[in-house]
């Protein structure tokens, strides 16, 4: 009887969470052609955005856990369930790696007053509610971030959502005084000196922009990384996940993403299945809480 060739011997669906075009996107496109390589077949990216992504979930969890169905996932996985938009929280799936971490920076125009986060903290206590600042839509990466900043700070702002591509013409335009928001969106606003950004909200300086530092060396201990990563559904064999994890490391590690991820403002940041995990269960629990303190979880 002949022997079963080993996994793979067919394509892989990848769900991509986010829309055509979006720095997502276009990662998770150049991660699935490092992983072909590999793997020798085509892992074939698929948009099913919606929902903040529990569309995509939703899609993954109905599919056989044999390997052939992956999701290029992110944070929203905790967002989405916590909100009640989708049923299905972490446990659901199984972590295969996390392939790359985006900081979340807070930036002010150039001519404002705030030269420095610890200004603009000592402002926004001296005057509650009297700073607005702009995000990328209530329940984002980048509202969380600012709530859990403002919060961890003892100070109270007025958190402003936005569609993405109005925020820097509304900060630019003067009708918010901050912006919370993913370096790609700003550098050239950065680089050109028509803004200033205070400080990065994440676990390490962002390396496109070394000299601005961290939130936490700044003495406020608030670090929430955006991530993405990859997973297959509850119930996947080990050895397919390893295979998997195998060859998201070697494509993590390839040139070609490394440029790509420059050129988009997003690090390169593997992490193994167990590790995954663990930060993924972690910041669950921290994202319950952001949320519930503003009124956004509804999870039971």
């Amino acid at each position: 009887m002949a022997q079963e060739a080993p996994y793979p011997k067919a394509n892989i669906d990848m769900t991509v969470l986010f829309p055509a075009g979006t720095s997502a996107d276009v990662t998770a496109r150049v991660l699935a052609q490092g992983m072909s390589r590999q793997l020798g077949v085509n892992v074939l990216p698929v948009n099913r955005p919606g929902a903040g992504g529990a569309i995509g979930y939703k899609y993954l969890a109905s599919q056989k856990p044999d390997g052939y169905a992956i999701v290029w996932n992110s944070n929203s996985i905790s967002t989405t369930y916590h909100m009640g938009q989708s049923p299905l929280d972490y446990r659901a799936f199984e972590p295969v790696a996390r392939v790359l971490v985006e900081s979340v920076v807070i930036a002010v125009r150039s001519e404002a007053k705030w030269k420095t986060l610890k200004d603009l903290v000592a402002e926004a206590k001296a005057r509650p509610d009297g700073i607005t600042v702009a995000n990328s839509g209530v329940g984002s990466h980048t509202h969380l971030s600012g709530v859990a900043l403002f919060k961890t700070a003892a100070a109270e702002v007025t958190h402003v959502p936005y569609a993405a591509s109005q925020i820097i013409p509304n900060l630019m335009g003067g009708h918010v005084d901050v912006v919370v928001q993913f370096p790609g969106a700003l550098a050239a606003n950065v680089q050109s000196g028509r803004l200033r950004l205070l400080a990065a909200l994440s676990s390490r300086r962002d390396p496109a922009f070394a000299d601005v530092p961290t939130a936490r060396e700044l003495g406020l201990d608030i670090a929430l990384d955006a991530w993405r990563g990859v997973a297959v559904p509850k119930g996947t064999p080990q050895g397919v996940i390893a295979t998997l994890e195998k060859s998201i490391r070697a494509a993590v590690q390839s040139s070609e993403f490394t440029a790509a991820a420059e050129k988009l403002y997003v690090s390169p940041g593997f992490l193994p299945a167990a590790e995954f995990g663990k930060v993924i269960a972690s910041e669950d629990a921290y994202l319950a809480r952001i949320m519930e303190q503003v009124g956004l979880k509804k999870s039971p």
